[in-house]
């Protein structure tokens, strides 16, 4: 079986915005990240994104919007991500759906399409809802915030992308 790191992406792999990320020339990737995800990949981790994409339920852009920004990502960290997973949906606009974090079906078919074991695995991500959804499959999380006293379970936290690389990495 695989061992994967799930990745939240507005966030973790770039800066959140207020009014969405899905223009390239939007995408603003924080010092460390392809370093942290390099360093996984050698050390044998698949890399997974999973996203909620809300903005296209709104009508703000489109599938081949996230997939440009993925594919920005991608050429930014030298190819190491495996796969993306997105929910376009939101409860609000278009429809509910179980692939919207902090449900769990966007992490299942990863786990199901890539033999991955979720004792070995983890989920990067920088809300409540992306732990909840790593809890939901049984892989351990780590939460990405500048601010590391809102304690929450088995939760661990971690600055940046990079510093979440090194604490998975000291623990394996």
């Amino acid at each position: 079986m695989n061992k994967c790191v799930f990745l939240d992406r507005d966030g973790v792999l770039n800066e959140d915005r207020t009014d969405y990320v899905y223009r390239v020339e939007d995408m603003v990737i924080p010092g460390g990240v392809a370093e942290g995800l390099q360093q996984l990949k050698k050390a044998g981790y698949m890399l997974i994104v999973v996203t909620n994409q809300a903005g296209i339920a709104k009508g703000l852009y489109t599938r081949d919007d996230v997939m440009r920004c993925f594919e920005f990502l991608q050429q930014q960290c030298g190819n190491v991500l495996d796969d993306i997973y997105y929910c376009p949906h939101h409860p609000d606009y278009n429809t509910r759906s179980l692939l919207r974090k902090p449900d769990s079906l966007m992490l299942e078919k990863a786990i199901a399409k890539y033999n991955i074991d979720p004792d070995r695995s983890w989920m990067f991500g920088d809300a409540l809802r992306d732990m909840q959804a790593g809890r939901r499959v049984g892989v351990r999380t780590v939460r990405i915030t500048p601010n590391k006293k809102e304690p929450h379970n088995d939760d661990r936290y971690a600055a940046d992308l990079l510093e979440a690389s090194r604490l998975v990495l000291a623990e394996a």
